[in-house]
């Protein structure tokens, strides 16, 4: 692998003060005294005389060398001090996902959500079926987003709350039952405990979706009131009104009575017209569908996020290279020993 090709752009060192070490080596010797002993260095039981004629034969023979071990050692320092020093190489640029939105769905299931006035292909399902095909294919949409769930009927309780695992949002979904939560409405309520979950989530826009085909008729906070908190807090609100108008259904040419619906539409405006937000109206499957593809298009899951490059360690390069000019200065003095 080619050197340059493998460290990448240099980005510097994370820690270059640590190349003031590089002439720590030369100052030290050139500071330093050399070691000596008060006594003698080796006593031997010869004279000086002879002494001199075995210096005499030891210069006349051959002198064997180890050339370039202080050059070795003098690169394996200095590549030590440069592995110390951190150098750091940039990484291809990436954009990170940016979430843009935190959402919450308020899903009404009080008794009426249990009239069979809706179709799901040929099927004649009641209206809590049907949302629920529909959220779940809103969901698989949502794939990088945050969303949480909360049902009300009587009273309002949060099921999930704001998360990125939407597979457990949408089991916990499909596990609702009609008048779990009460068979009353208490649509007050609902916004209310959505809007301070989505008090607790991290900044970013804030935005509940509510889903009920009836008025409210339960619960201790006005719907209007819990409007008015949400604009307050920044909580965006969707109102869709969900239910037949009494139309009888066609079914494989039999026509079935279709139940009535009251659902106060001018009330659910008004919510979400004073937080910014847009009402709806979903007669049927279709239409719903239509609703939540309209609100995934004004909500979008995810913003793109400032490309970055990372940096990336390559202290191992120097640290490998000085490794290996020791094991060569380690190879030439054996040999050296060995003749």
């Amino acid at each position: 692998m080619d050197l340059p090709a493998a460290f990448g752009p240099f980005a510097g060192f994370a820690w270059p003060w640590l190349l003031l070490a590089l002439p720590l080596p030369w100052l030290l010797a050139a500071v330093l005294p050399p070691v000596r002993t008060g006594g003698a260095a080796l006593r031997v039981p010869w004279s000086a005389e002879r002494l001199a004629e075995l210096a005499a034969g030891a210069d006349a023979g051959p002198r064997v060398r180890a050339p370039g071990t202080p050059w070795l050692a003098w690169l394996g320092w200095a590549l030590l001090c440069l592995a110390a020093a951190r150098p750091m190489a940039w990484g291809e640029a990436v954009q990170p996902p940016q979430v843009a939105r935190e959402l919450m769905l308020a899903v009404d299931l009080s008794a009426s959500m249990g009239e069979r006035d809706m179709l799901v292909g040929d099927e004649v399902v009641d209206r809590l079926a049907a949302a629920k095909a529909v959220i779940a294919d809103f969901l698989d949409r949502r794939e990088g987003d945050r969303v949480g769930l909360l049902v009300f009927g009587r009273g309002a309780y949060v099921l999930a709350p704001a998360t990125a695992d939407l597979a457990t949002v949408r089991e916990q979904l499909m596990a609702t039952q009609v008048a779990l939560a009460g068979r009353e409405t208490a649509i007050g309520d609902a916004i209310g405990l959505g809007v301070k979950r989505l008090q607790a989530q991290r900044g970013g826009e804030r935005v509940l979706v509510l889903l009920t085909d009836g008025v409210n008729t339960a619960g201790v906070l006005d719907p209007m009131k819990a409007a008015d908190i949400a604009r307050d807090s920044g909580v965006r609100i969707h109102t869709i009104a969900f239910g037949g108008d009494g139309e009888e259904l066609s079914v494989f040419g039999f026509r079935l009575p279709s139940g009535g619906s009251e659902i106060d539409e001018a009330a659910l405006a008004r919510i979400a017209d004073t937080t910014g937000g847009r009402s709806f109206r979903a007669r049927d499957t279709a239409s719903l569908a239509e609703i939540y593809g309209e609100i995934d298009r004004i909500e979008p899951v995810e913003t793109r996020g400032e490309a970055v490059r990372p940096r990336l360690e390559r202290y191992h390069w120097p640290l490998g290279l000085a490794l290996a000019c020791g094991l060569m200065a380690a190879g030439l003095a054996w040999r050296r020993r060995g003749r």
